[in-house]
Formats: C-alpha cells, structure tokens, sequence
C-alpha cells in the first residue's frame, strides 16, 4: 500500500466517529496549551531580566575593583595596573577616577551639592563619554558637570515656601536660568582646624556639560575636576583626596593614598565576545572583575533549569491526554477488525498495518499540538496585554516598564510538538501491535 493510500484510509476512518476524535483532539490541545504557556511565563519572566540587566548597564563594561596579591592581600589599582589592562587584546578602553568630597558648588546666587571626580577624560572619551554642551577641559581650572548638575542648581538664600514640587525636583521659579557653559562656579573646600571649621572657595570654569543619561533612573551631577584640583584640594585640607578628620578627634590618622592610585577602575571591551575572554584574563592574573556577561550567566543557569521544570510538568499534561490517545486507538482497532482482517486476507504486511494506525495517532497529536499552539499564542497575547491592567485595577500599582508576562520563542512550539509526537507514537504503539495481531476468521465473524 502506498503512503497516500495510507494517508488516505487513515481520514477516511477518522471520519467515522468524529465526536470521540473531537474530545482526543481537544484534550491533547488542551495540554499543548499548557506546556506552552506554562513554560512562556518563565520564558517571558527570563526575557524581562535580561534586558533590564542589559539597559541598566553597558554589555562591554568590566569593574575591576583591585588586585588580591598572595602576600599583602587585597590592594587597589595603580598605573602600572591601568598600563596592564591597556595592554591586553581587544580592550577598548580604560576608565580610571579618584573619589573626592561632595562639596558646595555656587554659581552667582544659585548653589547645589555634588561630588568631585578626577577623571582620565581621553579614556572617558574612548569608552563614551558625551557631552551635551560644550567641549572637555583643557586647563587645569576647566570642570565637566553632569546632566543634573544644571537642574539641581537652586537660590542660595533661604527659601521660605517648598523648593520642591511634587516630583521631588526644584521648582521651575527657583532654578537658574542663565547659560552655564564658560561660567565660572566656586567650589567650597571644607577643613576643620582646632575644631573650628575653615573653609576655602576654589573657582573653576564650567566648559562642558554630559550628556542625558538614556534611563530616568541615572542620576548624574557629577563634576569631573582636573588634578590640578585635587592637589589645590589636599594642599589645604593636608588629607588625601581632602578627606575631612573627626572635629572631636583632630589627631586621628587617615589612611595614605598613593597618587597614582585609584578608587574606581572600568575596562571597556570592544565587543561582547571579548568579555568573557577578557574577564578570564584578569582572573588569571589575579584580578577579580564583575561584568554584566558574569550576571547573565547566572541569570540564565537559574531560568534554564526553571524553564526545564516548567516544560517538564506541562509534558505530564500531555502524557494524561495521552491516556485519551490510547482510549480512541484501542478503539478504532476493535471497530475496525473486520476491515483489519480483509486487508491481511489480500495480503497486507503486518508492518503495513501497525505503521496506519502509527500513523493515525501521530495524526491526532500534530492536530492537537497545531491547535493547541495556536490558543497558546492567542493566549500568551491576552495575558500581556490584560494582566498589566488587572493587576493596577486590582492593587493600584503599576507593574514594572517592559515587563514580559508570556514569552513563546519559536523554539518552545517546536519541543512541544515533538513532545507530543513521541507521546502520540507511544500511545498508539500497543494498539498497533495488537492490530497486527488480529485472526483473520475472527475478525471476519466480528468476534474480535
């Protein structure tokens, strides 16, 4: 018998019960259904934190907080570190920051308070760095502000109404007004001297401005000072990086810093594919390091085993519908007995007739996984769409931006259907068997 003989005996006796083939077919819909949609919502969950994780931090981006050294222990980054990053392959760039005081920024009678930085501006630049306004510095008394720097600026006498509106931002009547860029603000440096406070005014020229950070939630006012500065700073102050001593304890001691050393060190890769290599670099030579790829690693150990767990209680749906599968085949050999015993009596080969009724069932599971793909979707549609709005209607809150409840890659349909495939072959596989089994002259008589 040829295969579309085959295929076409299988339709011919689907059609003779159809409501028994209807409630099989649904059942096993049903389950695909809900493997699939079971397993989208870790699929949808897994998508939502990657791609937080991703926007939250830039994907090249590698922290190196120090060096462990087997002798003296942990230590932190000097030149001769940024010279060894610098040198490794595909390293794009290399931040390096030295950490001062929040201090008093005043410009004409507007005042606000931010931390100083001294930065490497041409590794910044490499690694990203954008401004908004202006141009980088290039004297030694020439700063670069950040975005909020500007909008936190406020009058410097005492305000007797609320400063803030209900955002918790300065009031549009309060900011200033005037053109930042080429003025000249005073930086107050603090000391305490026989437990009195001195305090120092350090001028500098605001040349530049940094771009808007690209998520609300970054907050940047910065401002990035020269060395120049900081040694302006500790001149004064006679701290490193014009740390401020106890007033209550004046010959307290303070921890030395070396000049070249620094407080916070970024390596920016070229690429993603660079990371990991990158990251086993330092790893090798003693450097422990924190990337956004290391992140991800867990992030998907963790999801990949809950989305295994999720695909595997789905599977178990389908195995009951199975039980249905089985139901209608065992059936369909006992109705059909006799036209089983005409087709071994003009010679059939066994294998001929398992391989039909095979094949009839396989047919019941991929109609079933069709069927049950396609409510999955339509499903997973609804529920991305409606649960965000259940769930403000039913605790007035609203769910975290982007957030994925049911996510179906094209990967998930595909293990669904071959789940069900092999269930489906596995429930009709007895009752195949059996068919081949059957006695011609019984058959013939009906006593089957």
């Amino acid at each position: 018998m040829r295969l579309k003989d085959q295929f076409q005996f299988v339709r011919q006796n689907m059609k003779k019960n159809r409501s028994r083939l209807f409630m099989t077919i649904l059942a096993t819909a049903m389950s695909v259904a809900f493997l699939i949609v079971l397993a989208s919502v870790g699929f949808g969950l897994h998508k939502s934190i990657v791609k937080e994780t991703l926007e939250r931090r830039i994907v090249t981006e590698i922290e190196v907080p120090g060096k462990e050294e087997p002798n003296n222990g942990f230590r932190q980054l000097t030149n001769d570190d940024i010279s060894f990053f610098e040198g490794i392959e595909d390293v794009k760039a290399v931040t390096r920051r030295k950490n001062l005081q929040n201090y008093k920024f005043e410009v004409e009678e507007h005042q606000t308070n931010a931390q100083a930085v001294v930065a490497h501006m041409p590794s910044e630049t490499k690694a990203g760095l954008e401004l908004s306004e202006g141009r980088l510095p290039k004297e030694e008394t020439e700063v670069v502000v950040g975005y909020h720097f500007f909008q936190d600026l406020h009058p410097s006498k005492e305000i007797t109404e609320d400063l803030y509106n209900e955002k918790g931002q300065i009031k549009e009547e309060f900011r200033y007004k005037g053109e930042l860029v080429g003025k000249k603000i005073t930086m107050e440096v603090i000391k305490f001297e026989d437990g009195k406070e001195v305090k120092k005014p350090l001028e500098v020229t605001v040349v530049g401005i940094r771009k808007k950070p690209t998520k609300e939630w970054i907050y940047d006012n910065v401002v990035f000072v020269s060395e120049g500065v900081l040694k302006q700073v500790e001149e004064f102050t006679g701290t490193p990086r014009g740390m401020m001593k106890d007033p209550n304890n004046p010959d307290m001691e303070l921890p030395t810093i070396p000049t070249d050393q620094y407080d916070q060190v970024k390596i920016y890769a070229k690429d993603m594919e660079s990371v990991k290599d990158i990251s086993a670099h330092l790893k090798d030579n003693n450097y422990p390091s924190y990337s956004v790829i290391n992140e991800l690693k867990d992030v998907n150990m963790m999801f990949t085993i809950v989305k295994a767990g999720l695909i595997f209680i789905g599977t178990i749906a389908i195995i009951i519908a199975s039980i249905g599968i089985y139901n209608t085949m065992t059936m369909a050999v006992t109705e059909r007995a006799p036209d089983i015993g005409i087709m071994k009596a003009i010679g059939a080969n066994p294998k001929t007739i398992k391989k039909i009724f095979l094949l009839e069932s396989s047919y019941i599971g991929l109609i079933g996984a069709a069927i049950g793909t396609l409510v999955a979707y339509a499903i997973s549609f609804i529920v991305n769409f409606g649960l965000p709005l259940i769930i403000k209607q039913a605790f007035g809150e609203e769910p975290p931006e982007g957030l994925i409840f049911s996510h179906i890659p094209y990967t998930l349909p595909i293990i669904s259907f071959i789940i069900c495939y092999l269930v489906t072959i596995l429930s009709g596989l007895r009752p195949a068997q059996r068919a081949t089994k059957v006695d011609v002259l019984q058959a013939m008589r009906r006593e089957v």
